[in-house]
């Protein structure tokens, strides 16, 4: 049984690794905030050398209850994680709801067995599929560039992530070909680049322009997260790299849904390279997959802060002198939310930004199912640009509360202290 009976808002978890019974145990208090939790990521860095780099754990309350799995890793891409320290990861139950000021206690550790895990599999040269158990959560396409043909470089100028369904039976994001087949998967890109004397569009790459997948720096799987971090090339209409990026996509094992992390930093050896472009095709952005566009873009409605708007209405940030007040403030959401029908089902895509990424976010829409926001920086060796963004997709409507939860766990997570016993 679960005790909500300590005076405080703290969460006392005892810890060790589940392989390993000489680890030392720590006490971890989770501060759980002023607002309600349900399914939020918990994120403690631990002593590396005491716990390594990576393993596997099973939090056990003290007086019975479901356990809560915990994994092991490295810090995340952009994280402020002291050196020498691994991070713990944990899912805050969804079947228990916290409400703030309530606090749960487990002081017991067991070793995971017969879980499913998170898993890559590798399709040489293509792709990389991450699935959890059985079911496939994303999708990397990396296909080389082919210049054989004009329909080949379209369909390969490009490195993107496809997203599934909850269930893992169909891919919800759209790929190459049909309407704007620039549009792809979950997309980031800008059109309006410049260093030097050149101009590039990444977005589009219709004059020579092309991402390029280098290699897969990292790989870390497990019952609580998927991730890998990749580096993807930027090259100008010389065909030579003016920018590089490491791009990182976690996905989170929660209950009703997928939660996907992107994450990304982007460098550049020239003086300055001048990132820029226009909310339609720029920045960091999501696209429903093709059949919205065919068959059922009349059902598309977007949900934002502000509530639930009709469906086929959609906004887009513009300055235009006779554009509506609507769509001039049409920027710096915390969140904005894509409600879609796709083989006969409803989808809803919340898309979650974040306080430190680079501002104003010019927020843009699309009834066939494309939205997202982009920016403008000026990027540097000394300047890189961090940014990162989540991404929530789940059967069926959503109401405003619901999206503006996820986001406080997002950009107000749990306080974490770690101590020895």
């Amino acid at each position: 049984m679960l005790n909500f009976t300590i005076p405080t808002c703290l969460l006392a978890v005892l810890l060790a690794l589940a392989h390993c019974s000489a680890q030392p145990a720590t006490k971890i208090f989770v501060k759980v905030g002023e607002h309600d939790r349900a399914g939020a990521v918990v994120e403690c860095p631990v002593n590396r050398k005491a716990f390594g780099e990576r393993g596997f754990i099973m939090l056990v309350g003290a007086e019975g209850g479901a356990p809560i799995h915990g994994q092991i890793g490295p810090p995340r891409l952009n994280s402020k994680v002291p050196e020498d320290c691994s991070v713990l990861t944990f899912i805050l139950p969804k079947s228990l709801p916290l409400k703030s000021g309530a606090s749960l206690e487990f002081t017991d550790v067991s070793a995971l067995h017969n879980l499913l895990c998170f898993g890559w599999t590798d399709y040489p040269s293509t792709h990389r599929e991450l699935t959890n158990g059985a079911r496939p959560v994303l999708r990397y396409v990396y296909e080389p560039r082919d210049t054989s043909s004009p329909e080949r470089i379209d369909q390969t100028f490009k490195a993107y992530h496809h997203l599934y369904n909850p269930s893992g039976t169909a891919v919800v994001t759209k790929g190459t070909g049909g309407l704007y087949p620039h549009h792809r998967g979950l997309s980031y890109a800008f059109n309006g680049i410049s260093y030097g004397d050149k101009q590039a569009d990444i977005w589009h790459c219709r004059d020579g322009e092309f991402e390029s997948h280098e290699k897969f720096i990292s790989e870390d799987v497990g019952p609580v997260y998927g991730r890998h971090q990749v580096q993807i090339d930027w090259h100008g209409r010389d065909g030579a790299v003016f920018a590089s990026e490491v791009r990182e996509l976690t996905a989170y094992d929660i209950d009703g849904g997928h939660l996907i992390e992107f994450r990304s930093r982007l460098t550049t050896t020239l003086p300055l390279v001048r990132l820029a472009g226009d909310p339609q095709h720029a920045g960091f952005q999501f696209r429903a997959a093709q059949e919205v566009a065919d068959k059922t873009k009349e059902q598309t409605y977007y949900l934002r802060p502000d509530g639930k708007d009709q469906p086929g209405t959609f906004r887009n940030w513009s300055a235009a002198p006779d554009e509506t007040e609507i769509n001039r403030k049409h920027a710096d959401l915390p969140w904005n939310a894509l409600s879609f029908v796709l083989g006969g089902q409803r989808y809803t895509c919340c898309y979650l930004d974040h306080p430190a990424n680079p501002k104003p976010a010019r927020f843009s829409e699309r009834d066939y199912g494309r939205f997202g926001s982009d920016f403008q920086f000026e990027l540097t060796p000394d300047r890189p640009l961090d940014v990162q963004y989540r991404l929530w997709l789940q059967d069926g409507e959503m109401i405003v509360d619901e999206v503006r939860g996820l986001s406080r766990d997002f950009t107000d997570p749990c306080r974490v202290e770690s101590h020895s016993k």
